[in-house]
């Protein structure tokens, strides 16, 4: 999950004062945290995202990708036009920086009024020389990192500290609000029906399966218990393991609603949701796709209005004549994260302890000499 820190930067950006980031981590909580991908440099690659190598599409995965080392996946390319295998996109030891990912980061550093360095040991070069492009044309160099870094004498300002506890600080000072954090997966669930051979019963399959493909797995669910509503003298079921997916055979004139309650996998904001499905076995012709940015903006809305998840909605609908079959896209929220502010991180006592500054002189920057007593104290962080 994102940390408060990967939500203050994405409303620092809706506010239009971070204008780019820079990420060495192969996490991805950057890009879904919210920061817009035009907007972020991932050096190192993404574990949950998958690059077409003709086409150019990303595809970010609720997956750990099974490759590093920019191999081709298990998955191809879903345009049509295309259809190429796909490849991780994280690099192993001796693969070098992506051009693309590293002259944006260039170009931003080289423009910055002020480059932030933030939890980095600025170790790994050449990313560790990013930030000394922006001192070319002015810039400044903020350090905020527990250990001493190589780079320290460079920096405008350099803090010893927790990177949560300065960010939460800066919030509060510039009087902005840290977003909380809802996470929304998606799943489809697959409804293939036929006939029986005396033509009264529909012999039915169901099967719960990830949008990224039916061979891809559903990492946020457990178990999934199907029970039927109005005693329909059905046998309940427990799927535990993936497949996840149940047959039976019922009465073709007989429609009826079956319950599924997801249990979802302890990382999740919540154990388990309920939805329920209709099954009338009339496949229509229709297809249709709603409006999902709306549906998922509406999902956040609520999430965050009732402090919990489990949330749910059909964002499209799909539907074959041969074999019958319905396919049904949901959105779930299966996370909801609040982060509280702390304005005591901005005391003297907490962080006086590890600030330093650079002063201008008549020479140029340079690090104060001049120390407070306060730096004979033990840390406190």
């Amino acid at each position: 999950m994102p940390s408060m820190t990967h939500m203050a930067l994405v409303e620092l950006e809706r506010a239009g004062i971070l204008k780019f980031v820079i990420s060495q981590n192969v996490d991805g909580l950057h890009l879904r945290s919210g920061i817009p991908r035009e907007k972020l440099a991932e050096l190192h690659g993404n574990s949950f995202l998958e690059t077409c190598p003709s086409c150019g599409v990303e595809y970010l995965r609720d997956f750990e990708v099974e490759t590093i080392g920019l191999k081709e996946t298990s998955r191809r390319c879903s345009d049509k036009k295309c259809g190429a295998r796909l490849k991780d996109t994280v690099l192993d030891w001796e693969d070098a920086l992506p051009s693309k990912e590293m002259n944006l980061a260039e170009k931003h550093c080289r423009i910055a009024d002020v480059v932030l360095c933030l939890g980095t040991s600025l170790q790994i070069t050449p990313a560790c020389n990013l930030p000394l492009k922006s001192l070319r044309g002015g810039g400044k160099i903020v350090i905020v990192n527990l250990q001493k870094t190589p780079k320290d004498k460079k920096a405008n300002l350099l803090i010893h500290g927790l990177v949560d506890k300065v960010i939460s600080g800066v919030m509060d000072f510039l009087n902005l609000q840290i977003p909380p954090f809802v996470r929304i997966d998606f799943f489809q669930i697959i409804l293939t029906q036929a006939l029986s051979s005396d033509k009264k019963n529909v012999n039915w399959n169901l099967r719960v399966a990830s949008v990224h493909g039916q061979k891809a797995p559903l990492p946020f669910i457990k178990s999934i218990e199907i029970s039927f509503l109005e005693n329909q003298g059905y046998k309940s079921a427990i799927l535990q393991k993936e497949p996840f997916q149940l047959k039976r055979r019922t009465l073709q004139a007989k429609s009826f609603e079956m319950v599924m309650k997801f249990n979802f996998i302890d990382s999740c904001g919540c154990p388990s949701t309920e939805i329920i499905v209709p099954l009338n076995f009339k496949v229509s012709r229709d297809c249709f796709e709603l409006d999902k940015d709306a549906i998922l903006q509406k999902l956040r809305h609520t999430a965050i209005q009732e402090s919990c998840c489990g949330q749910n909605a059909v964002v499209e609908r799909n539907a074959m004549l041969t074999p019958k079959t319905e396919v049904i896209v949901y959105a779930i929220v299966t996370n909801v994260i609040r982060y509280k502010k702390t304005t005591e991180a901005l005391e003297a006592d907490s962080l006086g302890n590890g600030v330093k500054r650079r002063r201008e002189s008549a020479n140029g920057t340079e690090t104060s000499r001049k120390r407070s007593k306060v730096h004979r104290r033990k840390p406190r962080f």
